[in-house]
């Protein structure tokens, strides 16, 4: 990545004026390198997967709003999330309209926009002492991917960059930071690249650009050299079980109970394979979210099929379930397991604690409902209010649900728990396989952030399994029906980053919030500067 030479408008200010090595690059350029900063972060995640990406997507953001007035450092910082959200999020316009889709991605845009607007506010730091442009750079996108993650409507962290890197080295990391350190990292390579190919840096000393060569590559491929302690110990056998749907789109749940004896009549088959010695006896049976969208417990007839299956494959079943509440509005997305002989374990029930707005619920439904009908299509879901840890039997289950995953607390509230394995149920019926193959780079870094092998089963795909150190197994094929068998380990590690909580990430927002303390004085000076080139040239 090399910057353009030095463009500026209008002819030279004369002696005394505002130094030309101190403003930014023309808009027109600037505007460019935003809309391919966030051409840059999109390619980086997946389906797209090119994770070297990332950090030159951070690095043409820095660039752009390098120097500028603060106004113009939020709309290039707004223009770069436009560029990458409202691509990355095309898939939530399948389950209720363009309506919260164009709403969520100008919500994560304008927090690229404040981003921008702080990445401005900075520039004096980083021209008073270059050495701090990558680690500005790492603390500005930690703490927007913070705020992101919080707000609004309690957050959407997609699109983080930490969950661009499965194939990375820097993937390893998450155990020592979590995703924060991830994110950190990887945006403080990007403020690396950028202080190497500006080329306003007056002087620009050979030793300083190897500096930042050297720190942008120790960055990039140290990691690998960081060890991890895969989990080990006894093994216990999982069937994950994808039974598909009869056919995709908004109205599926209208089919439900083909969608239940979809699995039903999987999970029997695969009892069938064992007593025939082709498979193994499972010691669990994961089903996806959904995979009952009637309640079994007010529901003699789908009570009848999940006992069924759990009888003939004679292991308990994770079953992914709605339930009803005695207001018909209301209901719960819940993971329940289901024993063979007794049925339903009303003590082993996890209610996902974090419903998605505009897709699992309605914030501000009558606003919404005055644009569109579409709006009462989603249900109104309760959030539970315990994290996801169950008891199988031979092993304790982390469970978390659909976009759950995305949650660095969520997810960590089970292992702190006593989670031995990992479990995301999710249902993708409604949306693409990009969203299935986004959701299953997240498990990849929980896997590594918390030393524990993990597991992703879907309705429609991608369901499979991944191990400590993030490498997928038998991932299935999206909108087939599959059935996959295999031994994962029960012991894992007890990380640092799982030790350590939120608390690399409260340090980056604080150091941040002081970064831009400390810059006021720097830009009052520049003021004053400025103020008394203008005035020495108005007296010429």
């Amino acid at each position: 990545m090399t910057l353009p030479p030095p463009a500026l408008a209008g002819p030279s200010p004369s002696p005394g004026g505002p130094d030309p090595a101190r403003r930014p690059l023309r808009l027109p350029v600037a505007a460019v390198l935003a809309v391919a900063a966030g051409a840059a972060l999109l390619l980086a995640l997946p389906p797209y997967d090119i994770w070297v990406s990332a950090p030159v997507g951070v690095g043409l953001f820095a660039a752009a709003v390098h120097r500028r007035r603060l106004r113009a450092g939020f709309g290039l910082g707004f223009l770069a999330g436009v560029t990458l959200f409202f691509p990355l999020l095309w898939w939530t316009s399948f389950s209720a309209g363009w309506l919260p889709w164009a709403m969520l991605s100008l919500a994560q845009a304008a927090i690229f926009g404040l981003a921008g607007l702080a990445g401005a506010w900075l520039s004096p730091i980083a021209d008073r002492w270059r050495w701090t442009w990558p680690l500005l750079t790492g603390l500005l996108w930690t703490a927007q991917e913070a705020l992101r993650d919080r707000a609004p409507f309690g957050g959407f962290p997609w699109g983080r960059l930490a969950f661009s890197q499965g194939d990375a080295p820097g993937l390893r990391l998450a155990a020592y930071g979590g995703a924060p350190l991830v994110t950190f990292v990887v945006a403080a390579t990007g403020g690396a690249l950028v202080a190497l190919a500006w080329r306003r840096w007056r002087p620009r000393p050979a030793a300083g650009a190897a500096g930042f060569a050297l720190t942008a590559a120790a960055l990039i491929a140290g990691p690998a050299l960081l060890p991890l302690t895969p989990p080990s110990g006894p093994s216990v056998t999982v069937a994950l079980v994808q039974g598909n749907v009869p056919r995709l789109g908004l109205d599926f749940n209208a089919q439900r109970r083909a969608v239940l004896d979809n699995h039903v009549n999987a999970t029997r088959q695969l009892a069938a394979d064992v007593a025939a010695g082709k498979q193994k006896q499972p010691d669990l049976v994961v089903w996806p979210e959904n995979s009952s969208d009637i309640d079994p417990l007010r529901n003699a007839d789908a009570a009848d099929a999940i006992s069924a299956a759990a009888d003939s494959i004679k292991a308990p079943i994770l079953v992914g379930s709605i339930q009803r509440t005695d207001d018909p509005e209301d209901i719960y997305n819940v993971g329940i397991l289901w024993w063979p002989g007794t049925g339903p374990d009303l003590d082993q029930q996890y209610a996902k604690r974090h419903p998605v707005p505009f897709a699992e619920y309605m914030p501000l439904r009558p606003i919404a409902r005055l644009v569109t009908d579409k709006v009462d299509l989603v249900r109104n879901m309760l959030p539970g209010d315990h994290p996801g840890v169950i008891d199988t039997g031979k092993v304790t289950l982390g469970d978390v649900i659909c976009f759950e995953v995305a949650y660095d607390g969520i997810v960590r509230d089970t292992v702190t728990g006593g989670a031995q394995l990992l479990a995301v149920q999710t249902n993708n019926a409604t949306f693409n396989e990009a969203e299935a193959l986004q959701q299953l780079a997240m498990v990849r870094l929980r896997a590594v952030e918390h030393g524990r092998e993990a597991l992703m089963v879907s309705t429609v795909g991608v369901s499979g399994f991944v191990d400590g150190s993030g490498g997928v197994h038998d991932s299935t094929d999206f909108n087939t029906p599959a059935v996959v068998v295999r031994d994962v380990a029960t012991e894992g590690p007890r990380t640092l980053a799982t030790r350590s909580g939120n608390w690399p990430e409260v340090a980056a927002v604080i150091l941040m919030a002081a970064a831009l303390v400390g810059a006021l004085p720097l830009r009052r000076q520049r003021a004053d500067i400025a103020n008394d080139g203008d005035t020495n040239t108005e007296e010429r």
